[in-house]
């Protein structure tokens, strides 16, 4: 039994605690909990019997967990894991791992040298539709991609930024790409492939904070294809969807709902005998947009754990879409299209000689 402990109990905390505490992972339970405010810690604590702490050190020195769960502001991630790796524990990071690529390497850094495992939360990976789509573009049914677009149209009011005084921004927090769609920014870079370049603009439109509420990002893939981002949380009044589309030169697909979790389009130039049956029986959409995923997301962690095996998402595919947020924000700033790598172009490594030639 893998216990786990959870640093920050905030808003997404209630998901973590309810699944831990409540026993609906096998192989893993709810130790302790924590957060500077211990009024926040309590209130978790007696509600599944744990202790409460305000203080992780002294959480981790008297309860010795498997795992630290770090929930606490996305700006302090990397100042949490890097503190609590010296522990030996294995650590869970929520979505976004950091808000820097140094940072992000100075937690991968961390980790490698306590022989730690990093997770990084990306629960969508784990919805069922999505794991469908994977498994069909590993098979070649799309051929040749064309265009892969993700959709994220949520309703955040300013009473939400109001919470906290991290919330929107940008030292602790980012915005709606940061924040709400990093996910699906996720998504779109692990089922289309790398991004060469970007182009973004954003706006703050309905609320007062530092960073954007509503983006719209080109991007341009290695292998050619086109994608595009339109992420807002200025829907109102409600949620409207949180979506992902990938379209081929043999087919096309579109997963919806709220939280990446219901099929809607399942069509290729040539079909399966099963493909009848994947709209109705991967089209499941969840009571809100945290979905289904974070139990299937627990189960692999403890797996990984407890088998040694490679885990989904660890600290270098966390820092990758941060990457490609982070050429997002600059392509903002600077107006332009940014590239994501350096590509070498008078470089001889690798290249014939002239006179070889």
């Amino acid at each position: 039994m893998l216990r786990f402990a959870l640093v920050g109990c905030g808003r997404i905390s209630v998901r973590h605690a309810q699944l831990l505490g409540e026993n609906a992972i096998s192989g893993a339970k709810l130790a302790a909990v924590c957060d500077v405010d211990i009024n926040k810690a309590k209130v978790t604590a007696a509600r599944y019997g744990v202790p409460a702490y305000a203080d992780m050190h002294e959480m981790m020195e008297r309860e010795s967990p498997d795992v630290a769960v770090i929930l606490t502001e996305s700006g302090n991630h990397a100042r949490d894991a890097i503190a609590l790796a010296h522990y030996g524990k294995h650590l869970i990071v929520e979505k976004p791992m950091a808000l820097t690529l140094a940072d992000a390497d100075a937690m991968i850094r961390a980790c490698d040298v306590a022989g730690i495992k990093l997770f990084i939360v990306k629960q969508n990976r784990f919805n069922v539709p999505v794991v469908k789509l994977r498994e069909a573009l590993g098979a070649g049914r799309f051929g040749k991609l064309v265009m892969g677009t993700v959709r994220v149209r949520w309703c955040r009011p300013q009473s939400y930024y109001d919470q906290d005084s991290w919330r929107g921004t940008w030292a602790l927090d980012g915005g709606v790409l940061t924040n709400q769609a990093s996910h699906h920014v996720d998504l779109l870079e692990w089922m289309m492939g790398d991004v060469e370049s970007v182009f973004a603009m954003t706006r703050t439109a309905l609320v007062n904070i530092e960073a954007e509420d509503t983006a719209v990002v080109a991007l341009r893939f290695t292998n050619g294809a086109l994608g595009i981002i339109e992420a807002t949380t200025a829907a109102r009044p409600k949620d409207l969807e949180g979506s992902i589309s990938i379209l081929g030169e043999k087919g096309s697909v579109e997963i919806g709902g709220f939280a990446v979790n219901e099929m809607k389009v399942w069509n290729f130039v040539e079909p399966r005998t099963d493909d009848a049956e994947v709209l109705t029986k991967f089209s499941v959409n969840p009571p809100n947009v945290y979905g289904f995923g974070h139990q299937a997301y627990y189960e692999h962690v403890v797996e990984t754990i407890s088998s040694g095996k490679q885990h989904l998402v660890d600290g270098l595919q966390g820092r990758k879409s941060l990457e490609l947020i982070s050429a997002i924000y600059e392509s903002v700033e600077t107006g332009q299209e940014v590239p994501l790598r350096f590509r070498p172009q008078r470089c001889r490594l690798g290249r014939p000689s002239e006179s070889a030639a």
